[in-house]
């Protein structure tokens, strides 16, 4: 029976909506998972993502850049149905390309306007435009311009990733929630840190440490977005100081306190409170899990502790009517045989059973 991946990317039906999100878990691999992201390139995979952020007007939400892969949770908002005005146009262009060049599309679009010409200012941004709020265009280039410098830098050829990058549908709430917690919790997983902010090149590392403006502030913005989109809430960083910056703590803690109780079993020591932030892995577990069994909700730490394949090869991530309904406006993908989209997570994924669904029934690598 098929279930719909071997056809061209899948992307959300509502993409044009102006009202629900569309996010994107992405995931992409160095060729023979080789270990070649140091510091450097972090820092400079990291400038290429703001730098297209910028361009192409899409939002990166949570993301986490390890050793040989990266993970990018982004939204894709339509393109104003307005389109964008010249000078909209020109500050996008200015995110990648040289002053002189903008100048140029400036007296481009100036010397159109005053002859009147409409169809030819309407050329001069589509040969841009297409590129913005687009998924495809926003990792294929991003992936694009690093490969370049670091082919450059490293004096190597060829191309530096495993394959064309994959990506999950999610849905906003529980799923986008989960699925940014799972990303910033990666150098834990891995065992590179006890704390997720200690980790420079991650959503939540950088949202702790960057400071109160630039990237630290936008950093902020996509974590409020991850648990807050689906109570209308848009990207404002001030709301991180409030309960958001706590709530989501709590879940990240609570996921590594599972991470250091496996470690402990194995003859390890128990880490102490963090002083700084004031709330241990242990503590944060426990208040975790009290909230959530008020409220019905999915245990989060201890699915997040493991790989959950899932969230890197579900196809589409939500609730079970999510799931349905993406897989209805997407009927063409699937066999005749199939009747309905939401497939129940299982292996790793376990702990969210009946909250969190599938479009894919994996069968292996699932724990």
């Amino acid at each position: 029976m098929s279930d719909g991946m071997g056809k061209k990317r899948w992307i959300a039906a509502w993409k044009d909506s102006v009202v629900k999100p569309a996010f994107y878990h992405c995931i992409s691999r160095v060729v023979d998972r080789k270990r070649v992201f140091g510091p450097d390139e972090k820092e400079k995979f990291r400038t290429f993502m703001r730098m297209q952020e910028n361009f192409t007007g899409c939002r990166v939400i949570a993301y986490c850049f390890m050793c040989n892969h990266i993970h990018v949770l982004v939204e894709v908002p339509p393109m104003p149905v307005s389109g964008l005005s010249d000078e909209e146009l020109l500050g996008r262009l200015r995110a990648i390309y040289q002053e002189a060049e903008v100048a140029l599309v400036a007296a481009e679009l100036a010397d159109a306007r005053k002859s009147g010409v409409t169809r030819r200012v309407s050329e001069i941004h589509l040969r841009y435009t297409y590129r913005m709020h687009d998924l495809s265009e926003f990792m294929k280039t991003l992936m694009q311009r690093f490969t370049k410098w670091f082919n450059r830098t490293h004096g190597r050829t060829g191309n530096l990733w495993e394959d064309a990058f994959k990506s999950v549908i999610v849905e906003d709430g529980v799923a986008a929630k989960s699925i940014a917690a799972y990303i910033d919790l990666n150098p834990v997983r891995a065992g590179m840190v006890k704390d997720p902010s200690a980790y420079r090149w991650s959503s939540y590392g950088e949202a702790i440490g960057g400071g109160p403006k630039g990237n630290g502030k936008r950093a902020r913005s996509g974590l409020v977005r991850a648990l807050r989109a689906h109570r209308g809430c848009g990207a404002d960083a001030s709301l991180w100081a409030n309960d958001v910056s706590r709530e989501y703590r709590l879940i990240l803690m609570a996921g590594a306190a599972e991470k250091l109780e496996a470690h402990i079993g194995r003859g390890g020591r128990e880490a102490t409170r963090h002083p700084r932030k004031g709330i241990s892995a242990v503590d944060a577990k426990r208040e975790v899990e009290q909230a959530e069994a008020k409220q019905g909700e999915i245990s989060l730490s201890r699915m997040l502790q493991c790989r959950v394949r899932y969230f890197t090869d579900g196809a589409v991530i939500g609730s079970r009517s999510f799931v349905n309904e993406a897989f209805l406006a997407a009927r063409e993908r699937f066999g005749a045989q199939r009747k309905d989209g939401a497939r129940k997570l299982r292996g790793n994924g376990a702990g969210a059973a009946g909250t969190l669904w599938s479009a894919r029934d994996l069968k292996k690598g699932i724990g």
